[in-house]
Formats: structure tokens, C-alpha cells, sequence
């Protein structure tokens, strides 16, 4: 089976004359913009030929766009790849659609999609209950366990 791309970010403008873009990470994984990464894009794959941090952006030189023209040409590409392999991390691709369970193992519901939110960012379940990621105990085979503070599930049915 192939491993979904993930979107990792977009180019948002032509930078110069000789062909540099800008290019906003939608990804914190900033090892993802190293010369010789390769991103797929509608366009074939794009190769990184030189890169350095922008303010809150990345100026980046692509193989084969080399001028002005060739950069306005790819503005609002769409930038995947593959997801990083990092046992550490929790991957909003792989907690959509897993069932959510307290820590003795009563059902809550499947979460549907990731809210962000300021102060932690929330599982929101199909059974309408949000969970913020601070209370994630554990992922495992498709199963996340919570431990929230008594109270909380009953709050999410008070709203």
C-alpha cells in the first residue's frame, strides 16, 4: 500500500530575478527543507537546490527554475511528501480515525479531525466531545488513550 503524502507547505512568490521562491512551511519539521529534498507537487517533483530561513518563510531555489518567469510560474504550488518516520512524534494523519479510550479502556468515541487551538490543540471525536492533546496518554495500533481530569467528558455534554 503507498504511504499517503502529507502537504508540507506552498510556494507563495517569486524572490528576485534568478529564479528563487519563497516558500511557507505549513510543517515544524524544518529538516524537511535540506538541499537535495525532493517534493512531489502537480508540477513532478521539485528538488531543492539551495535554501536559507526568511523571516517567517524559506527562500528557496528549485532545480529547473532558474529566472523570474519560471518562479512566477509555480507561485501557490502545492508542496508533499512523504511523512517522517519518528516513533516520538504524534501525526495528525494517523490519529484521524482512531478509537479513542480511557485509560480502563471505555470507548469515547473515533476522532474526526484535529482542532488547533492556542493553548493545545484538540481531538475532536465523532461523539461531538474535544479533547485536548495534553491528555493523550498513549497511541498505539490505531487505539489513543486519554487520561483527562475528572469532569472533563461531563463538560463536553454540558455544552
Amino acid at each position: 500500500m503507498a504511504v499517503p503524502e502529507l502537504i508540507i507547505g506552498y510556494v507563495t512568490k517569486p524572490h528576485g530575478l534568478k529564479g528563487d521562491v519563497l516558500v511557507h512551511l505549513i510543517s515544524n519539521r524544518t529538516e524537511r527543507m535540506q538541499i537535495g529534498s525532493v517534493f512531489s507537487s502537480e508540477r513532478g517533483p521539485m528538488t531543492i537546490v539551495s535554501c536559507s530561513p526568511q523571516s517567517d518563510r524559506w527562500r528557496v531555489h528549485f532545480a529547473g527554475i532558474d529566472d523570474r518567469t519560471a518562479a512566477e510560474s509555480i507561485a501557490r504550488l502545492e508542496l508533499r511528501a512523504a511523512p517522517l518516520d519518528d516513533p516520538e512524534a504524534l501525526w495528525v494523519h494517523e490519529l484521524v480515525g482512531s478509537k479513542v479510550v480511557l485509560v480502563d479502556g471505555t470507548e469515547v468515541g473515533v476522532v474526526v479531525e484535529l482542532e488547533l487551538n492556542p493553548a493545545s490543540d484538540l481531538l475532536v471525536l465523532d461523539s461531538g466531545i474535544l479533547v485536548p492533546l495534553v491528555f493523550v496518554a498513549s497511541v498505539h495500533g490505531g487505539v489513543v488513550t486519554i487520561d483527562p481530569p475528572v469532569g472533563l467528558l461531563d463538560l463536553n455534554d454540558a455544552i
